[in-house]
């Protein structure tokens, strides 16, 4: 496997790649898809948990995997976070042929504030991710209050060419409501866009993938275990967007 960091254009903003080595023995990953991973944290920060944990978790599943650390506290006000993120997706499909990857196959995930500027992306942006996957997104301008940085709303910005979205939250979760995802929901059904949406009963916000590898205590593990499908969900998804 290939791993290798890309500072971009602005100040503290990098890209991390995990390229899985080529096989004759799986010449059916001769190009692979791949997921961009966009860690939440309010704009204040990057979370570790939404990192490395998902990124791995999509390299053992056949993709190739890239951590976005975006722009943030007093350099978050938008568009600067989605410059980041465009930059990113316009860099993958520029190295495309020379990574082994199939440009036309490139989701990009994002958690919490990393689902708003996943959702952005793919609604505000000229460079767009071919699929969309947003766990606890903050969606709407309102919620901006608890954010670094104001942001605009992105249920708003949803068109015809918004690509097939992946949801999941927990009805439970305070800290963003699950009434952004609704929404988010409700604007890509006024367009036709297909998405898939899982809203858990149970789950702390910022859950990730719900199990040991982000949760060192085995009550946090039990609380929130239900909602670790959705990882084995999406991958099913997506591999269904990508055939």
């Amino acid at each position: 496997m290939q791993n290798f960091v890309l500072n971009l254009t602005n100040e503290n903003v990098t890209l991390t790649a995990y390229l899985p080595d080529y096989s004759p023995e799986m010449p059916y990953l001769d190009k692979r898809s791949a997921v961009l991973v966009i860690p939440g944290g309010g704009y204040y920060m990057c979370s570790d948990r939404e990192a490395e944990p998902v990124a791995f978790g999509f390299l053992g599943s056949g993709f190739a995997a890239f951590i976005l650390r975006y722009s943030l506290k007093e350099n978050s006000a938008f568009p600067r976070p989605l410059d980041d993120a465009r930059e990113a997706l316009k860099i993958i499909r520029e190295h495309a042929e020379e990574w082994r990857i199939d440009p036309q196959k490139i989701a990009a995930i994002g958690f919490s504030a990393g689902g708003h500027l996943t959702a952005a992306l793919s609604t505000m942006s000229d460079e767009r991710p071919n699929a969309q996957i947003l766990g606890y997104p903050c969606i709407l301008e309102k919620i901006g209050k608890i954010l670094a940085e104001p942001i605009p709303g992105v249920d708003t910005e949803v068109d015809e060419k918004t690509p097939p979205a992946f949801i999941f939250a927990s009805s439970e979760d305070d800290c963003v409501p699950i009434i952004n995802s609704l929404e988010y929901a409700k604007a890509l059904d006024k367009y036709k866009i297909p998405f898939e949406m899982h809203i858990f009963s149970q789950g702390w916000h910022g859950f990730s993938r719900a199990d040991d590898t982000v949760y060192g205590k085995d009550e946090e593990v039990e609380y929130n275990k239900d909602c670790n499908i959705w990882f084995d969900l999406c991958v099913r998804w997506l591999k269904k967007i990508f055939k």
